[in-house]
């Protein structure tokens, strides 16, 4: 979330990002400034009154040292009186804390001044073109013909066990999943990124610390009786290990990776998006997440878009690179970069990959610091990318690849499907 010295120190700045983002940031401010500045009335007059408390116990001990048994007495109802003002007041503290704290994190992250101004994803600006994409062959299939036809990925059976977005793989299916979660992970830990198995179930405070909550609470698959959550993403357990952490100087920068199960309801999608595995309640992703010096997070976030290039590149698949605008990015991201590849069939690009820097908004809400050389404690940024995720991935590759003969295996993917095509 933003810090209360920066809405206050550089309010005109934060209304005017946050219009980037098409949020209208006066009213809230209003209300935060109107709540701060009755905190600091409300601390103000509790710190006066223990001054008078103080004061008034050592009168006391001097009365009754006198005698003065009728003054002393006198003396402690009024000591009584301002306990009971003093009790008030931090009721009326803890309420207005938690009034403030609420709405700060009803403001998105302001977005950085590269991202560029729009509404929708229309306004997305592309930043590279790898091959032309051209329109779909005569003849050629979309991936859910295809997976029917070589029987890969049964959704009617996804149907009858879950329901609709729950697709069954099959066989080759089932390997070719696999296959691109270990050649993920393998690019990933050779580029200097550590394995994590996290949970996929993650409680309340680690869903709000990544600002899923309450930003996306209705995506969310809440397991009510315990209070937990299924991941949408494994950014929410990865970055959460270093939530209430202190890191020192030479630990940084971290760089992990995880594969996991991601669970998202997509609650009012229809039509061309949800067919087949273009938009899935549960599907598989790997990601890699960093935690950086603020003075370093923007170089990182150039080194985690060249990685995931890297992937596609390997995969043989023509993509684009898009800068997002402020309209079209997350709660949290000051800045992004989507990753789509050309479904040749469906003759559309396909999302298949999100790299964000979320500067110092997640670490404010996690409390994640790291002590630099003056050994004084800072919030560190935070990053996170897809990489990547692969219902997409699937469908642009056997729509890509197919062939009067089958569906041909990209060359680098082979050692691990053990197996040329479908």
């Amino acid at each position: 979330m933003l810090t209360l010295k920066l809405i206050r120190g550089e309010r005109d700045r934060v209304i005017e990002r946050l219009a980037v983002k098409g949020f209208d940031a006066a009213p809230a401010i209003e209300k935060i400034e109107a709540l701060d500045d009755r905190r600091k009335a409300i601390q103000t007059e509790l710190d006066d009154l223990l001054r008078q408390q103080n004061a008034a116990a050592k009168e006391i001990g001097a009365l009754m040292g006198r005698g003065m048994r009728a003054e002393a007495e006198a003396a402690k109802q009024n000591v009584a009186t301002l306990k009971e003002r003093s009790r008030s007041l931090d009721e009326e503290l803890k309420t207005v804390a938690a009034d403030l704290e609420n709405t700060i994190v009803t403001m998105p992250n302001l977005p950085a001044d590269a991202v560029p101004a729009g509404r929708t994803a229309e306004d997305n600006v592309v930043v590279k073109l790898h091959d032309d994409y051209t329109p779909p062959a005569e003849g050629a299939l979309p991936h859910w013909e295809l997976a029917a036809k070589y029987g890969i990925i049964d959704f009617e059976l996804g149907v009858k066990l879950t329901g609709a977005g729950f697709p069954v793989y099959k066989g080759r299916g089932a390997a070719l999943q696999r296959a691109l979660v270990a050649f993920f992970i393998d690019r990933n830990t050779a580029a200097g990124y550590t394995e994590v198995q996290p949970p996929v179930l993650v409680n309340e405070t680690s869903a709000w610390g990544t600002g899923q909550l309450p930003d996306k609470e209705g995506q969310m698959y809440h397991a009510t009786a315990d209070n937990l959550y299924l991941v949408p993403t494994a950014e929410v357990p990865l970055t959460n290990i270093y939530r209430d952490v202190i890191l020192e100087d030479r630990d940084l920068p971290v760089a992990i990776t995880a594969y996991t199960p991601c669970f998202r309801r997509e609650a009012g999608s229809y039509g061309k998006d949800v067919r087949g595995l273009n938009r899935l309640h549960q599907f598989d992703k790997v990601e890699i997440v960093r935690v950086e010096r603020p003075e370093d997070s923007y170089a990182a976030l150039d080194g985690m878009v060249a990685h995931v290039e890297s992937l596609l590149l390997a995969l043989g698949l023509p993509y684009r690179i898009l800068r997002l605008c402020g309209g079209d990015m997350s709660f949290t991201s000051a800045l992004t970069y989507d990753f789509e590849v050309w479904s040749a069939a469906q003759g559309r690009w396909l999302e298949v990959s999100s790299v964000s820097n979320f500067e110092s908004f997640q670490s404010n809400r996690l409390r994640l610091r790291y002590r630099g050389p003056d050994g004084r404690p800072a919030l560190a940024h935070t990053l996170n990318g897809s990489s990547l995720a692969l219902p997409r991935i699937v469908a642009a590759l056997i729509e890509n690849y197919q062939t009067p003969e089958g569906i041909a295996i990209p060359e680098a993917l082979r050692p691990y499907t053990r197996f040329d095509s479908i």
